[in-house]
This record gives C-alpha cells, structure tokens and sequence, in this order.
C-alpha cells in the first residue's frame, strides 16, 4: 500500500500502488476484510475493490497470519476510499466511531437500512451494526435542517419523534415539525 511506513514491497508494486486520499478510514477485521469490503461495494453506487494486498513471509510472522493470507483491501463506497486490514481478534469496533449515510429519500433509508442491518444489529434514532460491528448512521438529508429549526418547539418534537425511533422516518419527522398528531404506520396499526 502507498501509507507512509507501511510498505511491503513483496505484496505490491510501484506499478499498482494505490493514490490515497488525505484522509482514509482503515478498519481492522479479524481475517474478514475481504468479506466485508466485498459487502460494503455491493450495497454502495460508485464502490469497487482497489487492491488487495497479501502478506509476505517476514509480514505473516510478524502479524501471526499465513503467508499470502489476505493483509489489507483498498475500496471505495460511494466515492470514499477506505482500507480493511486483517488483523487478530484484540481490537473491536465501537459506537465512538460510525458513518453516516445521508439520504435523500425514504425509499433510500429503507434500502441502506435493510443492506446494511442484514445479520447486524438495529439500534435506535437511525443508527445500526453490521454483521462486521461497523457502526452507521442512515439519516436523511433533511434531520439538520429540521433539528436546526430557529423554532425549538419544532426541533423539540422532532427531537422526541426521533427518539422513538429505530429506523428514521421522514415523513413522521416531517409531521413532528409541522406539529401534526402521530399517525401510525400501516406495520404498526396491524399489530392490533
């Protein structure tokens, strides 16, 4: 890879070196990081594969993996290249690092949401795990504007329409806004 310090000359080339970005989130897996970069490429637009690179003899023994093992996979989602390193089991992921996908639609929401919660876990006001224990936030484009009212009242009962929610719903947080009573969704009016 083309990180200061981080080269391994037997894994890649000058010739396939990959031109990083100023900043790029690189995530430790435990021997799934091509797993999960092959996941996050097929759920995003604009998102493949870059490289993989494998470990040598001298990078397999220092790390406790088998040489040619999968060591790291440059990909892009959406546009945003990020870089998976397997490693062993002694770092996990947490809520204090997640990304935010914003959306335009509900019909984005729900795709995003569905893609990514699949074998994960869904949390509350918007935010999940994959099955990786990589956190998101699926939001829509809109929350700032609608939680930045000049009018706290308005952001107030967006703010409390959010919270009892798992899966942000626009039009619910749109209705919150305007101050219009809760309707029940079609899912939750036929668990009666």
């Amino acid at each position: 890879m083309s990180w200061p310090g981080r080269r391994d000359p037997a894994s890649c080339s000058s010739n396939n070196a990959i031109t990083m970005q100023k900043i790029t989130p690189f995530l430790w897996f435990d021997g799934r990081a091509e797993e999960a970069a092959k996941f996050y490429t097929s759920i995003f637009k604009k998102s493949k594969i870059l490289q993989v690179a494998r470990y040598s003899d001298a990078g397999a023994r220092a790390a406790g993996q088998a040489k040619n093992a999968v060591m790291t996979v440059a990909f892009e989602i959406a546009g945003q290249k990020f870089i998976a390193l397997n490693g062993e089991p002694h770092f996990q992921f947490t809520e204090a690092i997640s990304f935010v996908v914003s959306c335009r639609t509900q019909k984005e929401i729900d795709y995003f949401w569905r893609k990514l919660s699949a074998g994960g876990q869904e949390v509350q006001c918007g935010w999940l795990k994959d099955k990786f224990g990589v956190s998101w936030q699926v939001v829509p484009e809109i929350l700032g504007e609608l939680m930045g009212s000049k009018d706290g009242a308005k952001s107030q009962r967006v703010m409390e329409a959010l919270l009892k929610m798992t899966k942000l719903d626009i039009a619910a947080l749109k209705r919150a806004h305007a101050g219009k009573p809760e309707t029940k969704t079609k899912r939750e009016r036929s668990k009666r």
